[in-house]
């Protein structure tokens, strides 16, 4: 029988008191399934960066789990953000999610600060040459809105694992084989760093469908079509249950161990598939709350 994967969750920090509940109430239902680590990411141009912060070290003393926090090059100087990460240190954090990230609403592209990072890669090596951090970066199946190609996306994957990245975590994707053809591009390559596929339940799929076509991922015509019966028949949360886990599945017939679960602070589909994956609790919320 296949072992279950090994897990992590991806959560964003509140920007309200109803929304903190909800990160809390989230945390409940997902760190007793003892997690490899959880993320915690920023808004579009950095603008949750001190709520980021807040809920990084909450959740690092409070939840007995690791934490990576997200870090970009947005609208800060290099001082700030090593600043930034050097708060983490302190904090027993050591984990980060080293990110060029995407520019302030109503920019078109990214821009760097004058006196801040150009890019992801510089960011990078910057945190890598302070010793005190695993790396992970993002990685992209389908290519990134400004990138040419795949090939692209992989050959600027391996200039961030030569800076000092330690590990990737992909975009979200909606057929295993797309994850499959990346994982050999990266190997032909020579990255040899694990890859994480990036895993996105679909709690409302015409809200996915509108971020997919936002960043680039493939939209098979075969889904449109599952989504539009489905939701007419008012099966839409049944069917996003039952593809997810198909997908894990097929992910882990080719090898995958290591799953991260983009969960949007909306615990229970994302829990239901770790379930049908065999992921189950292994401590009690007492533990780590």
């Amino acid at each position: 029988m296949t072992r279950p994967p090994r897990v992590s969750f991806e959560f964003f920090p509140p920007k309200s008191i109803e929304a903190s509940f909800r990160l809390w109430e989230t945390l409940g239902v997902l760190a007793p399934l003892a997690p490899e680590f959880v993320s915690v990411t920023y808004g579009a141009g950095g603008t949750t960066r001190t709520l980021t912060h807040d809920a990084v070290k909450t959740i690092h003393a409070n939840y007995g789990v690791q934490v990576a926090a997200h870090l970009t090059c947005v609208d800060a100087t290099r001082a700030e953000t090593l600043a930034i990460a050097e708060s983490y240190a302190a904090a027993g954090v050591t984990q980060i999610v080293a990110l060029r990230g995407d520019p302030p609403k109503g920019q078109g592209r990214f821009t760097p600060h004058p006196d801040g990072f150009a890019d992801s890669i510089a960011l990078i090596a910057a945190l890598a040459e302070t010793g005190k951090f695993h790396l992970r970066v993002g990685a992209y199946p389908d290519p990134h809105p400004e990138a040419g190609s795949m090939q692209d996306c992989v050959d600027y994957l391996k200039r961030k694992i030569d800076a000092g990245a330690s590990s990737a975590i992909t975009q979200f994707f909606f057929e295993a084989e797309t994850f499959f053809r990346f994982r050999d591009a990266c190997a032909a390559a020579g990255i040899h760093a694990p890859i994480i596929p990036g895993i996105l339940p679909i709690n409302s799929w015409t809200g996915v469908r509108k971020f997919a076509q936002s960043c680039g991922t493939a939209i098979p015509a075969w889904l449109d079509e599952a989504y539009d019966k489905a939701i007419r028949d008012g099966r839409e949360q049944l069917l996003s249950t039952a593809l997810a886990t198909e997908l894990c599945t097929d992910l882990i017939a080719g090898g995958v161990e290591d799953l991260h679960f983009y969960t949007l602070n909306a615990p229970d589909l994302t829990r239901d598939v770790c379930a049908a994956l065999g992921v189950m609790p292994k401590v009690a919320l007492s533990e780590v709350a």
